[in-house]
């Protein structure tokens, strides 16, 4: 049987998104799957659907605060709650750490994966800014990238092509009629299937005809 096709949109403000990515990654040697990352930009997708944060409904948030919590330790990420999540999520954003990821994807994308999960790990595992350019520049270095290519691409992120293609990824998730990230869209039997967050994989298991090892498969007895 063929590979298929699964592609994730995700952005690192969400660390929900960061779940569902590690997940795919871990799975991409078990199951018989090609993974796409694909950095959009989840502010546009919460605007053209006319979704709301959970953060900005205060049951929602205190929920999130446990519920990351928890999920820290079932999926065995560093997962921590900056001190002021509101701010890092709704006032500082993503915007500029999406561009720089989709110049990334754009110039030297066998780095994506890496550079996607040292942003998360500054925001959601450090709390430190992902907004600024030597932020920026900090978790590249981390991801193994070179002074010389890190500051091409940090200039790359400022540029119309770089913003039209964040643009043009963005509204690719928005054909399947999503509402929030990660959005995961695998390709099967020519049809494209939408799954929203990092709770699905158990479904998505069964639609690819594969098992569902829990978050861990390296571990489990396959």
């Amino acid at each position: 049987m063929s590979r298929r096709l699964v592609e994730i949109f995700y952005d690192v403000v969400s660390p929900y998104s960061w779940l569902g990515f590690e997940i795919l990654c871990r799975y991409r040697s078990v199951w018989n799957i090609d993974v796409r990352l694909r950095p959009a930009f989840l502010g546009g997708v919460m605007a053209a659907s006319g979704n709301k944060p959970p953060g900005l409904v205060p049951n929602k948030a205190r929920y999130m605060a446990k519920d990351l919590e928890r999920l820290r330790d079932y999926f065995q990420l560093p997962i921590a709650l900056p001190r002021n999540p509101a701010e890092a999520m709704f006032q500082k954003g993503s915007l500029a750490a999406q561009r720089f990821l989709t110049a990334v994807d754009m110039e030297c994308p066998a780095q994506l994966e890496e550079a996607s999960r040292q942003l998360w790990m500054r925001i959601w595992s450090r709390d430190e800014d992902i907004t600024l350019p030597e932020s920026i520049a900090a978790a590249a270095a981390r991801a193994g990238l070179q002074e010389e290519l890190i500051q091409k691409l940090l200039a790359m992120a400022t540029s119309q092509p770089v913003k039209d293609r964040l643009k043009s990824t963005t509204e690719d998730l928005m054909q399947h009629a999503a509402f929030g990230m990660p959005a995961i869209v695998a390709h099967v039997n020519g049809k494209q299937h939408l799954y929203f967050g990092s709770d699905r994989f158990e479904l998505l298991a069964h639609l690819l005809g594969e098992k569902w090892y829990g978050p861990l498969p390296s571990q489990a007895k396959l």
